[in-house]
């Protein structure tokens, strides 16, 4: 399955290699490649620094379980080094480090939950108004009738792990901060002096609220409610960051006993580091769910189009393919990603400010929204006697995909996700 970009909100996926949010709308491409560093394979890791030296470059950091090394380069430089290490026997490969951009009180919210629980709401916010339609079509994953039989809570009794790799998740809205057990900063951006709230773009918070937001009987409820968040910022305050800080980040979720792992993020350049990252994760036994993008068009979106990871499509309270939304039978499976109602930091946020979207709660668009219901459903599996081995779960969220809405087979594989048959509940 595939590469790494921000799979939310406003952008259509970037430039060639570019990483971006998944959702409507899309700023111009920056550059395709961090400045100033690549990273390199060694066949023989005693070879390194005898085939660095010849080139004026030294050793750096490993990156991840992969076995790559993070090497510093003189700027500008980036794609000659790579094309001339690759040319030495010595070196299993050299690639560059892709750019991953984005573009992109507490009543009870849950009624404008329709992509959990369908009962004909309807709804206006900063954003416009949304109607759902009751019952007919039937757009929600049955979250409410798979609760009866799991909201995600372990055989040892504590919830099941999800890694959200993303922008961060806030510490000032308990509605999620609440489920965070784990936090790592893998991008090059810290709080400000003084402060603790790690995400200032909104992204991330978004994203973790729809998995596992608390079912409280106040704010919203995530799919997973009483699953457990490990918090992998490996994006920075704007929303920007690099295919090595995804690697990164998926091994960090992995020592930390993730049993799924979310990537609202995406990249169209295929990565050797990243793939590596993704098949050492599902080799110890995780599920992965990333974003198919927002292009629109049929293009293979990474890590989404990894065998090892599940690709999401989002639809509409109407059960129709987004507009946005990619699509192709490369792509796994559809969920809900238009007008998402979820989490947001309760202070200002990139995302936010005049004409954007409100502090506390508001509505996203995105596959960068489907991507967490889908590992939202995952997470509630591991926590019921299918809870095996990852094969098992993710053969289990894709046969719940049995409603065969318009697309099915050729926009993706499976239909729409389904939690309740999931997880083998009685309706």
């Amino acid at each position: 399955m595939k590469r790494t970009a921000i799979a939310g909100f406003a952008a259509l996926m970037m430039g060639l290699g570019a990483i971006s949010f998944a959702g409507p709308g899309n700023a111009a491409p920056g550059p395709s490649h961090i400045a100033a560093q690549i990273m390199v394979k060694f066949r023989d890791d005693a070879a390194a620094a005898g085939v660095l030296r010849r080139h004026g470059l030294g050793d750096g950091p490993g990156i991840g379980s992969t076995g790559a090394h993070l090497i510093k380069v003189p700027a500008g430089k980036e794609l000659q080094l790579v094309d001339a290490l690759s040319r030495n026997p010595n070196i299993e490969y050299a690639e560059p480090d892709e750019v991953v951009t984005v573009a992109a009180a507490d009543p009870d919210y849950f009624p404008r939950q329709y992509a959990l629980h369908n009962t004909g709401q309807s709804f206006t916010n900063t954003l416009g108004t949304v109607t759902v339609p009751a019952g007919e079509p039937d757009a929600d994953v049955d979250a409410v009738e798979a609760w009866t039989k799991t909201t995600g809570v372990g055989i040892t009794g504590a919830g099941i792990r999800v890694a959200v790799l993303d922008t961060g998740v806030t510490t000032d809205n308990s509605d999620i901060s609440a489920n965070v057990v784990a936090r790592a900063n893998f991008s090059d951006s810290a709080p400000p002096a003084g402060a603790d709230l790690v995400d200032y773009y909104g992204h991330g918070t978004h994203v973790a609220g729809i998995i596992a937001a608390t079912k409280d009987g106040a704010g919203v409820s995530g799919v997973c409610p009483d699953c457990d968040i490990l918090d992998g910022k490996v994006l920075n305050n704007e929303g920007s960051g690099s295919t090595s800080s995804i690697a990164k980040g998926i091994s960090w979720a992995v020592d930390n006993g993730a049993r799924v792992i979310n990537m609202s993020l995406g990249q169209r350049v295929s990565s050797r580091t990243l793939e590596n990252a993704v098949n050492d994760a599902w080799k110890k036994g995780v599920v992965i769910v990333a974003a198919a993008g927002n292009a629109g068009t049929q293009a293979k979106i990474y890590p989404g189009a990894y065998p090892n990871v599940i690709a999401v499509a989002a639809t509409d309270n109407r059960n129709a393919k987004a507009s946005f939304s990619t699509f192709g039978k490369w792509v796994d499976i559809a969920a809900s990603g238009v007008s998402v109602y979820s989490t947001f930091p309760k202070h200002p946020f990139a995302l936010g400010g005049p004409g954007g979207r409100s502090e506390g709660y508001d509505i996203a668009s995105g596959t960068s929204m489907a991507s967490p219901i889908v590992a939202g459903v995952a997470a509630l599996v591991w926590s019921t006697p299918a809870g095996t081995a990852n094969s098992s779960v993710r053969a289990k969220v894709e046969s719940s995909a049995n409603e065969k809405i318009d697309g099915t087979g050729t926009y993706w594989a499976n239909g729409l996700v389904n939690a309740c048959d999931a997880v083998d509940c009685v309706r």
